[in-house]
């Protein structure tokens, strides 16, 4: 590119987070045209999924919410959601790995923070089929208690929900990171289109998991909502938000503290995840 001083010229490299199957493609692809100086359009370097991967098998992507120095809200007796969410979410892992039939990751394993974006991206580096994202929340009523699932969406279900979806996007702040809009290319017009088949796909594993967890854990009025969370906005990821439960309400905190509670919500989890999983194979767009 030419300098804006008119003086030299300099070199512009793009680079982005992709899986390893398309790691492997664009290598593939480099050695046959080796020495092309013409890019290919960005259309070309957008991700299809698992559409382009008749042999790859249906991944989950579990993210337990903050850590490290962000530690999430806080439970009436001390309970920190940062490790609420990991517990959870590693008994979560554990039952979806024991059914084999999928390929399971974690956001994270450990007490360390990550960004929004890094969450994202996490998913999107390993083709995720599915992002299920785990949380328990706090709120000043302490009477409310019970699950709820989120999909996301430009406008919020509810003032609770936007509330909530407002917190969740402020984690990125904890560590004093700028937080960057990295999707700029969704305007682009086939990107527009797999979102909206992701978001439908969002929306009908969101319904099943109401179902589901509606058979053993309790759940808010109106469980299944919507608001604009960024740890939701791969645009090719299925992905739902989980609040297990309040913490300000002391026998939700309980319930999350208690191994016997948190296999049963796993357990049904587990059970949505396969109902999905075979919808979703039978479309011809997955398994």
């Amino acid at each position: 590119l030419k300098n804006d001083n008119g003086s030299g010229y300099r070199i512009a490299i793009d680079m982005s987070a992709a899986s390893a199957r398309e790691f492997d493609a664009a290598l593939a692809n480099q050695a046959l045209t080796t020495g092309s100086t013409v890019s290919t359009d960005k259309g070309g370097r957008v991700g299809t999924g698992p559409i382009s991967n008749p042999g790859h098998r249906f991944t989950v992507v579990i993210d337990p919410g903050h850590g490290g120095v962000d530690g999430g809200a806080e439970g009436l007796n001390g309970t920190i959601e940062k490790n609420v969410t990991l517990a959870f979410a590693t008994e979560l892992r554990d039952k979806l790995v024991a059914v084999g039939k999928y390929d399971v990751f974690m956001t994270r394993e450990k007490d360390e923070f990550l960004r929004l974006d890094d969450r994202v991206r996490i998913a999107r580096q390993h083709e995720a089929d599915l992002l299920i994202s785990i949380h328990a929340d706090t709120i000043s009523v302490k009477g409310i208690r019970g699950a709820t699932v989120y999909t996301v969406s430009d406008k919020a279900s509810d003032p609770e929900a936007q509330a909530l979806a407002d917190r969740e996007n402020l984690s990125d702040q904890f560590a004093g990171m700028e937080i960057k809009d990295e999707n700029k290319e969704v305007t682009d017009i086939l990107i527009d289109l797999i979102r909206r088949e992701t978001h439908g796909f969002s929306m009908s594993f969101a319904h099943t998991l109401v179902g589901q967890l509606s058979t053993s854990v309790g759940l808010i009025n109106n469980p299944q909502r919507s608001a604009g969370f960024k740890v939701l906005k791969a645009p090719d990821v299925p992905s739902v938000l989980v609040e297990l439960g309040y913490l300000s309400n002391a026998k939700d905190e309980a319930q999350l503290l208690s191994a016997d509670w948190r296999g049963k919500a796993a357990q049904s989890i587990t059970n949505a995840v396969a109902l999905f999983a075979s919808a979703k194979a039978g479309t011809g767009t997955g398994g």
